[in-house]
């Protein structure tokens, strides 16, 4: 009886060991030694300062800035909080929820507002969220739609703010998957920078 609980307690440390403490540093190290910056979030550093992340998006609602995807996470009382990746998941309403066409007509509204005079229809990721609630990219034709706001508000001309958005365009995932994006948080600090 004794040798069969020393065996077990001799496996239950060997393994705790092995499991939660030699294999866990193991890839931390691989993770750090060969992809540093993803690895640590994928964060934006300006100024020595964190000012966001590659992978997670930020609510941007100020004319001069490009807006992202909407984002439908919460915080734990279930009140609307953007892109909290603590709580990252789809709306789960479905097509005819009110709740999700009142959201959309929300967005569209709050767009037509800061550009008035813009006739061209407001592309779809521009009203509704992801599954993950946290895009941090919107689709170029969701760039060009905002390119005008964007221009009047810094009185900027339209073909500089368009080049700066082709620039901070990403082509498909290995030249085939997904479509072409843009990250906004990386082309609002490029315009903050001009």
């Amino acid at each position: 009886m004794f040798s069969q609980l020393r065996a077990s307690v001799v496996s239950l440390i060997a393994l705790t060991v092995i499991t939660g403490l030699a294999y866990p540093l193991f890839v931390t190290g691989i993770a750090q030694a060969a992809f540093h910056n993803k690895a640590n979030g994928s964060l934006i550093i300006r100024n020595g300062k964190a000012v966001g992340s590659t992978l997670i998006g930020q609510p941007f609602d100020d004319p001069k800035y490009f807006w992202g995807r909407l984002s439908s996470t919460t915080d734990s009382n279930g009140k609307p909080l953007p892109y909290n990746a603590g709580a990252s998941g789809a709306s789960n309403l479905g097509p005819t929820n009110p709740a999700l066409t009142d959201a959309a007509k929300a967005r569209i509204d709050a767009l037509l507002a800061t550009d008035p005079g813009s006739i061209a229809p407001v592309p779809i990721d521009l009203v509704t969220s992801s599954a993950s609630g946290l895009d941090p990219d919107i689709s170029s034709a969701g760039a060009e739609y905002q390119v005008r706001r964007v221009a009047r508000a810094r009185g900027m001309d339209e073909a500089r703010v368009r080049a700066l958005v082709l620039e901070h365009t990403e082509d498909r995932t290995l030249g085939v998957l997904g479509e072409p994006r843009v990250r906004v948080l990386e082309l609002n600090l490029a315009l903050d920078g001009l």
